[in-house]
């Protein structure tokens, strides 16, 4: 089983044995690959759609898609979570990886709609049901591992350096798609060119779980007294049921109203706004990845230094800032973006918005963890970062049924304005974690901070 940070056996970052560097590199790294899976169908898939679902195609088909891996994350958080919790972080890790790239070689090897009919996208939803439990499986032990071996002053950078992963992967992924239609064209992309995407997402897996083996270790564990629990009593056994209605469960649940906020809003500014873009902007559909792929970068750079900042700041003033930020600006960029009619003015409007809104999501690699103690801790970071996107992934469902009242795009604005003041309201619920809080092992600060 992992054990907590470097710091808490003594290791400054300059003598970091190899092991926990390679931890370190390993969960900036391997959360890029994880996210090249999470995102390929938002972008990749789109202009295969008819090869893959004929000519009934729809922007729900594509949405089914996209949804079919966000359910399979909760299962993933919870079942690798729990291995991962009694078994150790590397092995679990090492299993997830595997699964993942056997997902997206099934995808790649996909008969076309012509061989299957409607079979081939049952197929390809339970697919991506699978991947979304093994990736999930993945940074619930990677992630924590990584914030593990990190020094206390470096856990919000490494934070936001891990996290930021997710929108360079979402930028990669939407330049690779461009440059290939312009290579193949339409047509030859369609056929096969979206296949060499999956293929390279699964290749890039499996060189991962090759380092794992050879480079990656649990961090040390020193032995400590036992902690009182959330409610200052004795604290029951690491259990599912006590991270949900046990000794554990306030901070569960004042971490699952959070993420909540923060899924909302990557539904909304990600995934939507892609959608949006593509059939109601003024845009050619080849210019959608270039605005998607500009905007990520822009939320790369700023959830990085989100992490860093909030150690500065404190975790819990830093996301109530970002939250009342996205709250108050975010639906009025999003109407900036959504109507645009040019590509520098939509990528402008669209690199706010993300900046703004889930450019949030820096240091919450380090607050998960400083949430919940080794025993308890990929469990609690597993379920509180997935089951919290359940709710937000049913969007396809509510969002048409709210249009006709709220209208097209003021369903999203209202959307996002929930998000943020989830964002707020969670983090407000939470511990202060303040600067001279996070000098301390994350133990010491899971333990302290459950008080």
């Amino acid at each position: 089983m992992s054990g907590p940070s470097a710091a808490s056996v003594g290791l400054a970052p300059q003598t970091l044995p190899p092991a926990g560097r390679a931890a370190l590199r390993a969960g900036v790294v391997g959360n890029f690959i994880d996210n090249i899976h999470v995102f390929l169908p938002v972008t990749a898939l789109a202009p295969a759609m008819l090869v893959l679902a004929g000519p009934s195609a729809t922007a729900s088909t594509a949405a089914l898609i996209i949804v079919a891996m966000l359910f399979g994350r909760p299962v993933g958080g919870i079942v690798f979570g729990r291995i991962s919790d009694r078994l150790g972080r590397t092995r679990t890790t090492r299993v997830a990886i595997g699964g993942t790239a056997a997902c997206a070689l099934a995808i790649a090897a996909m008969p076309t709609h012509d061989l299957l009919g409607g079979g081939t996208v049952a197929l390809v939803l339970l697919l991506r049901f699978l991947g979304g439990i093994f990736v999930a499986g993945e940074y619930s032990a990677a992630i924590p591992l990584a914030m593990e071996w990190s020094p206390p002053r470096r856990r919000g950078l490494m934070s936001g350096l891990i996290l930021s992963m997710a929108p360079w992967a979402q930028a990669s992924i939407a330049f690779a798609v461009a440059v290939l239609l312009a290579l193949l064209g339409p047509e030859h992309y369609a056929a096969w060119g979206w296949r060499a995407l999956f293929v390279l997402g699964a290749l890039l897996s499996l060189g991962m779980l090759l380092y794992y083996r050879r480079h990656v270790v649990d961090a040390p564990m020193p032995a400590r007294p036992e902690p009182a629990s959330a409610g200052g009593g004795a604290r029951s056994a690491p259990t599912l049921r006590s991270l949900l209605t046990g000794s554990w469960a306030s901070t569960f649940w004042q971490v699952f109203l959070l993420m909540t906020g923060l899924w909302l809003l990557t539904d909304t500014t990600v995934l939507l706004l892609t959608e949006r873009l593509n059939q109601d902007s003024g845009l050619d559909p080849t210019a959608v990845p270039v605005v998607m792929g500009l905007a990520s970068v822009a939320q790369a750079l700023a959830m990085a230094a989100a992490g860093h900042l909030s150690t500065l700041t404190g975790r819990r003033r830093l996301l109530v800032i970002w939250g009342a930020a996205a709250t108050v600006a975010g639906p009025v960029l999003w109407w900036c973006a959504v109507s645009a009619s040019t590509l520098a003015a939509a990528a402008a409007c669209a690199a706010l918005l993300q900046v703004v809104t889930v450019s949030a999501y820096g240091p919450i690699s380090a607050y998960l963890s400083e949430r919940f103690p080794t025993e308890i801790r990929s469990t609690g970071y597993g379920a509180g970062y997935s089951l919290s996107l359940v709710l937000p992934a049913l969007y396809p469902f509510y969002v048409p049924a709210l249009s006709p009242l709220l209208g097209r795009h003021g369903t999203v604005m209202v959307l996002v304005v929930l998000g943020g003041l989830l964002v707020v309201v969670g983090a407000a619920l939470g511990p202060r974690l303040s600067p001279r809080e996070l000098d301390a092992d994350l133990d010491t600060v899971a333990t302290g901070s459950a008080r």
